[in-house]
């Protein structure tokens, strides 16, 4: 106490004291300052992270993604426990700009996708692109595609793309495809299509079946190796069905070894059609179609349906499925069958209003519910 009154006489201890405070005030008042300068720099460059950030993933939603590789991406088919679409439009010489192979499906695709999807609960779905394909992330800006939306929202359906050259490796084909006979075909998206579903018989069994049907009732319990006759000169190759192992493995590969040695690239059905019906007859003893239908046991397993099953309607009556006056004669021709097939390469251009009585409208209507209201006016 001595010192303190020898350091700051009595007169002085005043003024010291309110030194002492306005200098803790400022101290005070300076670190108010400095932590509110400090912690809004920090919300601005937070901010502007996020601003950032959210702007990256605004231009990433934007950019089209490619479909991921059937070879390389889990989860892959279930070998005899999946239902294949194949789309090859894009197989031959695709466009280099990514815009014009952006993934597209019509109604009626969609609509063959969502019946099988919703009769085969314990199938999987894989529909195949040949070909670069691209689509927009489902939050983009661009997306706008319910048709899309609409099969995606059953949990067993996949969108997966395809490499030709890397799809044939390690079959007995490979070799004959990397050669190039096969591109020079006069109708090489159509050919590509009749040998990629055999590949994918080969490599996976299961069930194939074209983009222009509508199932109409489950196929699940019908036994793997199976065909359909469209006429009585031809087992068809729209509707194919081959186990993955034992003789369903070993038809796929007598018909992917008959498309190389019989291929003929003038002919559009010698190499689709004829092919099953060749390795049939050979399997079944006969040419003659009739008696694969009336003997079931010949065919060491192989089934042929007769024309109801998948054909009800023959492409000569194409028109049956989309006018009115045909409806109860329609309905009534396919009342047995597991789906109808509508011919689309003659029909594709014949559109139907939404809501009209016709036999495919009344097929969409129940059997591809999501599709169908996702068309828009015409089916």
């Amino acid at each position: 106490m001595a010192i303190s009154l020898t350091l700051f006489p009595h007169k002085f201890l005043p003024k010291v004291r309110l030194n002492l405070v306005l200098a803790l005030f400022g101290l005070l008042v300076g670190g108010i300052i400095l932590t509110y300068t400090y912690q809004r720099d920090v919300e601005k460059e937070t901010t502007y992270f996020i601003w950032k950030q959210a702007k990256l993933q605004s231009i990433s939603k934007n950019v089209p993604r490619p479909l991921k590789d059937v070879l390389l991406t889990e989860p892959k088919p279930k070998p005899g426990r999946t239902i294949f679409f194949l789309e090859t439009s894009r197989t031959v010489r695709p466009k280099p700009e990514m815009i014009n192979n952006m993934l597209q499906l019509t109604a009626r695709q969609a609509c063959a996708i969502e019946s099988a999807a919703l009769h085969n609960p314990n199938f999987e779905v894989f529909v195949l692109f040949a070909g670069p394909t691209y689509r927009y992330h489902e939050n983009s800006s661009q997306h706008q595609q319910p048709i899309i939306d609409a099969i995606l929202s059953y949990k067993n359906v996949q969108l997966r793309q395809l490499n030709l050259r890397r799809y044939v490796t390690g079959t007995p084909i490979e070799d004959w495809v990397k050669y190039g006979e096969l591109f020079s075909s006069r109708f090489p998206i159509h050919h590509v299509s009749d040998l990629l579903r055999l590949i994918t018989l080969y490599r996976y069994g299961g069930i194939y079946l074209d983009m222009d049907v509508v199932l109409l009732r489950s196929m699940e319990d019908v036994p793997l190796n199976y065909a359909g006759v469209e006429s009585f000169t031809h087992v068809a190759n729209g509707v194919l069905s081959m186990a993955p192992t034992g003789f369903g493995h070993k038809f796929a590969e007598s018909c992917l070894l008959d498309f190389q040695q019989q291929f003929d690239g003038d002919a559009w059905g010698h190499n689709g059609p004829g092919v099953i019906t060749r390795v049939a007859q050979r399997i079944c003893g006969t040419a003659n179609i009739s008696l694969l239908l009336e003997d079931r046991t010949r065919c060491q397993g192989f089934n042929v349906f007769n024309h109801t099953a998948f054909y009800a309607v023959s492409y000569r009556n194409w028109r049956h499925f989309f006018q009115p006056q045909y409806l109860q004669q329609t309905l009534a021709r396919t009342k047995d069958s597991y789906l109808v097939h509508v011919w689309n390469q003659i029909s594709k251009l014949f559109h139907i209003k939404v809501g009209s009585r016709t036999a495919y409208g009344m097929y969409a209507e129940k059997n591809c519910p999501r599709a169908y209201a996702a068309a828009g006016k015409y089916l």
